[in-house]
């Protein structure tokens, strides 16, 4: 049996339809009630309390691990995770990281990560670790003034970075789960091509068949708008990586190309596959 924690959500969503697809169990796990693909477990559960994961983890073998929000939740403890899956007879965790740990290794949240990297290699487990740098599905920040107005507001309109798209993320993490080539291996996930904020809303309005204005922020009203959601410290570093992306935050991996066979969705896929959410 595979578990997939965060399963309702944006990569999660996809690995558990892809792994259910294949005919292995699959235990789909959320914090909330949810609908899973038919055939497939659900289990509640908070990854701030490792304990809560014990029901989900009975039996299984296999385990993506996304840990989102939880990793700074008050008194979390991710490594108990990785201590829990080994208790459970999990031999494989496949873990959700960021290519931040690599580009900008000094911020807390890496830090942090970068630790949990290393509990999970140091465990005795067979093991693997995604770093996709930015997500396509971000852009679905912009669904409402879209919908009401037909504009998409955004800082650095002319600054672009290679965003994945999450469905190839998980077929990356399936490939992971499934294929003993590759564990052992960290992989750094990113698009086809740099794409800027003005490219993405072109894309976007080509998907919807009709005209988008873009808007360009300052970094001071793009903050203010980004502290209403997320810590200020978090949008912060997320505005220094936007406005100026590294070299490495630049670069155009191959990993993705060397574990599906094929190269990473271009963002216009993912604007056409999503464009319900534009209208």
């Amino acid at each position: 049996m595979i578990v997939v924690t965060g399963a309702t959500g944006n990569i999660g969503r996809p690995l558990t339809q892809a792994l259910a697809e294949t005919g292995r169990e699959v235990t789909a796990v959320s914090r909330h009630t949810a609908a899973v693909p038919e055939g497939v477990r659900h289990v509640t559960a908070d990854l701030a309390e490792p304990g809560s994961l014990k029901p989900a983890l009975a039996g299984a073998k296999a385990l993506f691990l996304l840990l989102s929000g939880d990793l700074h939740a008050t008194g979390a403890n991710p490594a108990d995770i990785i201590g829990e899956a080994a208790d459970s007879g999990v031999r494989r965790v496949v873990l959700l990281s960021t290519l931040g740990v690599v580009t900008r290794p000094s911020g807390r949240t890496r830090i942090a990560m970068r630790a949990l990297e290393d509990t999970l290699r140091e465990s005795g487990l067979e093991w693997a670790v995604l770093r996709p740098g930015g997500f396509a599905s971000n852009a679905l920040w912009w669904a409402d003034s879209i919908r009401a107005q037909q504009v998409v507001a955004a800082p650095f309109g002319d600054i672009g970075v290679p965003v994945i798209d999450p469905a190839d993320i998980a077929a990356v993490a399936a490939a992971c789960l499934l294929d003993d080539r590759y564990t052992g291996g960290a992989y750094e996930l990113t698009g086809p091509e740099v794409i800027t904020p003005r490219q993405q809303t072109e894309a976007i309005a080509a998907a919807l068949g009709s005209p988008l204005r873009f808007h360009e922020l300052t970094r001071d009203e793009a903050r203010t708008a980004m502290a209403q959601s997320m810590p200020t410290e978090l949008a912060d570093d997320t505005l220094d990586i936007l406005g100026s992306p590294s070299p490495a935050e630049l670069r155009v991996s191959p990993d993705v190309q060397r574990v599906l066979g094929r190269a990473p969705r271009p963002f216009a896929d993912w604007a056409t596959r999503n464009v319900a959410a534009f209208r």
